[in-house]
């Protein structure tokens, strides 16, 4: 079956080891929450995504770390309802505000993550589960039995095709080394080894943006180097002061970023061992 001689979970540990202390920390996502909601809205991979997903008025959705709504709020007027978890009190708070802004009512908003009991949460059981740019956990194989126990008829897990979306250039112009998360490829064969016969596609985003000046550029970026200091934010000011070009009354990087997203899904009916 698939590749057993190779240990999937512990290659998913070891990749994660060196970026995954900080983005799972609450702190990190409360300060990073208004730029992240912007960014989100304006997105293309929403789209993309629900395109994919093709949602149903029947399901009930649980969307594991939720953001400020990146899907639940698209997804509300198509579903029965959306239960949303995350971790960040800033941004439960976006996504209540954006409910309350939109009239949305079907979304039951959660103070949880994956390391929690989601049955003292009072999670249940939800026809679909949804981990959206969400998989930031040390156990791949302990996330994977709980999405399953959680789920009755399909999961989708949208994770890291190479760099992802953060750029390997910025990060190493302040001096630091770019240590990327773990690529699709690993959670692939570990469900196959797992026994689920998981479908694949992906987003693809051209990730060209427009400055306009380097304070926005900066901040914009500041995001993609964990626990940036005042000396690396020099770094970061002097790399962009020199690299980037005006086109169009705006200033952008000289060299253009495609992101892409793996989106993995599989219906439990298609587990060989469930």
């Amino acid at each position: 079956m698939g590749l057993p001689n190779i240990d999937w979970n512990a290659l998913w540990r070891k990749t994660y080891a060196d970026k995954q202390k900080p983005v799972r920390d609450p702190d990190f996502w409360d300060k990073r929450a208004p730029e992240f909601a912007r960014h989100a809205t304006a997105s293309d991979y929403v789209g993309q995504f629900m395109a994919i997903m093709k949602p149903l008025p029947d399901w009930s959705v649980l969307d594991i770390g939720c953001a400020a709504g990146t899907l639940a709020v698209p997804l509300a007027p198509s579903v029965k309802s959306v239960t949303a978890m995350d971790p960040s009190t800033r941004m439960r708070e976006l996504l209540k505000e954006r409910c309350d802004r939109q009239g949305i009512d079907n979304i039951k908003i959660v103070d949880g993550k994956w390391e929690d009991d989601w049955d003292e949460l009072g999670i249940g059981i939800h026809d679909v589960a949804i981990a959206s740019r969400s998989l930031i956990v040390d156990d791949l194989r302990g996330a994977i039995l709980k999405l399953q126990r959680h789920t009755s008829r399909r999961v989708y897990i949208s994770t890291l095709v190479g760099d992802g979306p953060r750029d390997r250039k910025v990060v190493e112009a302040v001096g630091k080394k770019f240590c990327p998360g773990p690529d699709y490829i690993i959670l692939i064969n570990f469900l196959r080894q797992m026994g689920i016969f998981a479908n694949l596609t992906f987003t693809c985003s051209d990730n060209e943006k427009c400055y306009s000046d380097v304070d926005d550029a900066l901040n914009s970026m500041r995001w993609m180097v964990h626990g940036l200091t005042q000396t690396e934010e020099n770094k970061l000011r002097n790399y962009l002061t020199k690299c980037l070009v005006r086109e169009n009354g705006h200033w952008k990087l000289p060299y253009r970023r495609v992101v892409r997203w793996a989106i993995v899904w599989w219906d439990k009916n298609c587990v060989e061992n469930p």
